[in-house]
């Protein structure tokens, strides 16, 4: 199983979105402990060979809000994903 956490960035915008929001942007979080590759995750560019950064994309439907953009950078030698960004649209 791998571990994902939130970067403090992170954490403080999870604190300035609504209920539903924050449940959403949890569901992804949870989904990324059982697989840290999902087939949705879009890559970005990665300056760290040992690590892969991608974002999750969440609809406003699914976040029953803004559609929020969910950054990450995983570690394939921690097996671990640290959540750095909730990007949250209008």
């Amino acid at each position: 199983m791998t571990h994902a956490f939130y970067s403090d960035p992170a954490e403080k915008i999870l604190t300035e979105l609504t209920p539903g929001e924050r449940a959403a942007v949890e569901s992804v979080r949870r989904s990324l402990e059982d697989d840290p590759d999902p087939g949705h995750a879009r890559g970005l560019p990665d300056s760290d060979p040992g690590s892969e950064s991608r974002v999750i994309e969440l609809l406003p439907e699914q976040t029953g809000g803004r559609g929020i953009s969910v950054v990450y950078r995983y570690s394939q030698e921690l097996d671990a994903c640290l959540i750095l960004w909730l990007i949250a649209g209008p």
